[in-house]
């Protein structure tokens, strides 16, 4: 079993490089190496086979987190083009997109504050429809027109409302347990 890691995650699992990769392929892709290279397999080898087998399997596994994802995937696809989406450094938005955060915001801030499951799941949901419209764009961006750059931004604004969505799930989640 020889270790090669200059092979990305997508060649690694066999797939094509590209945004739009269902995930059941993903996951089969995934099972198919996993249960190639899984640590039990090699429970009465060598160290050295030992030790190649925890490579892999970790490699595999940081393949599959990063794949199974959207969001790690456009990012993952990105770098592979020497995109640098730097959400950490680079923070700036359009101010009308900063508007749209900050009355989505203030929405879950009143329905938290009223106590009311309905208005959060209704959010949530709305939130979830105009996201899955933003991942069909980014699909969109990275493997049709192949603009880099407009896809770079989109997954800053996704990051923004994923944060926003696992917000709105943790204040149902609050709320359900009281």
């Amino acid at each position: 079993m020889a270790l090669d890691l200059s092979r990305n995650h997508f060649e690694l699992f066999g797939l094509p490089a590209r945004f739009d990769v269902p995930q059941a392929r993903i996951d089969g892709a995934y099972r198919e190496i996993q249960a190639q290279v899984h640590p039990d397999r090699f429970a009465h080898a060598g160290e050295a086979e030992r030790r190649v087998s925890m490579q892999w399997a970790a490699r595999v596994n940081e393949a599959y987190q990063t794949l199974k994802s959207p969001l790690k995937r456009a990012v993952y696809l990105l770098e592979l083009q020497g995109m640098d989406v730097g959400a950490e450094r680079n923070t700036a938005m359009p101010a009308e997109f900063l508007m749209e955060q900050m009355e989505w915001r203030e929405a879950v801030e009143e329905a938290e504050a009223s106590r009311s499951v309905d208005a959060l799941e209704a959010l949530h949901a709305r939130l979830r429809g105009e996201m899955r419209a933003q991942y069909a764009e980014l699909g969109r961006l990275i493997d049709e027109v192949r603009d880099f750059e407009a896809a770079t931004g989109l997954v800053r604004k996704l990051m923004f409302m994923e944060k926003l969505q696992s917000e709105i799930g943790d204040a149902l989640a609050a709320l359900e347990d009281d």
